[in-house]
């Protein structure tokens, strides 16, 4: 399984990404591709979601639970009950829905993502999960934050115990962005002097807007987040992959378009 990012987060895990590496896509879709929601055809992405299974050991796609996501902070819980439902009651409830939770043994959740951030994070003592997307909306919604909140609901978890791993992303470096998403961030109370910095705009805007844009660190961000709420600085771990620098590797959207692949990085409980 070369074709993957593996975390090294607890022996009863496992946790991964997927490369681009290792489906049947074609072109900005090449090659492994599991999101049915960007474009790409539907047969190539049944495909590509049957070989991550079997890469996985996982009995079957209805053992894969991917989420259309909408840069929201809709978490939602993944049991028996849902399970147990048809896949497409299943597909119904997972619409608009941001970061998963569970603590269904065998069962992979994940998000997909192209810039994005994804986090996964594992609690060792209650033996459960999250999959978080945060890309700036997310982040700035604390996306990840309400998917701890509702692991200390549901499963009793303790914030302290929690351990985290942060995705391939979009580094601070690349991701230049206008001054209204720096007012978002602002307006939500992160210390913008540890997360965003000026440096010199692209030449797509140097020639018809300000001569400095501000590139805000979205690992940083939300690893504030997750020190915020308790996790202990030792349990976050950042993959520290830019997927615009390692687009032949990683799925960039915005190397690549919006109509591109999605890198999946997910979680299965043993």
């Amino acid at each position: 399984m070369s074709n993957f990012a593996y975390y090294t987060i607890d022996r009863r895990v496992t946790a991964f990404s997927t490369t681009r590496h290792g489906g049947c896509s074609q072109g900005n879709y090449a090659s492994m591709n599991v999101n049915a929601y960007c474009g790409d055809q539907p047969e190539a992405v049944a495909r590509n979601r049957e070989q991550l299974c079997r890469e996985l050991g996982l009995s079957g796609v209805d053992r894969l639970i991917i989420p259309h996501q909408v840069h929201g902070d809709f978490v939602m819980k993944i049991d028996e009950g849902f399970l147990a439902l048809p896949a497409a009651s299943q597909q119904e409830l997972l619409e608009g829905v941001d970061a998963l939770i569970t603590d269904q043994p065998d069962v992979c959740i994940g998000v997909s993502t192209a810039d994005c951030t994804p986090i996964l994070i594992y609690d060792p003592v209650h033996h459960c999960a999250a999959a978080v997307h945060a890309g700036w909306r997310g982040t700035a919604k604390r996306t990840v934050q309400a998917a701890a909140d509702m692991m200390a609901v549901f499963y009793k978890s303790r914030y302290a115990d929690l351990k985290a791993v942060i995705g391939p992303c979009i580094s601070q470096k690349n991701f230049e962005v206008g001054q209204e998403v720096y007012d978002t961030f602002r307006d939500s109370g992160f210390p913008m002097e540890q997360v965003a910095c000026l440096m010199p705009a692209s030449p797509a805007h140097s020639q018809d807007g300000p001569a400095f844009r501000w590139h805000i660190d979205l690992v940083k961000c939300n690893a504030l987040l997750l020190e915020e709420i308790g996790l202990l600085p030792e349990h976050i771990c950042d993959a520290d992959i830019c997927t615009y620098d390692h687009v032949d590797e990683y799925f960039s959207a915005r190397r690549l378009g919006i109509n591109s692949g999605r890198i999946f990085t997910g979680i299965i409980l043993h």
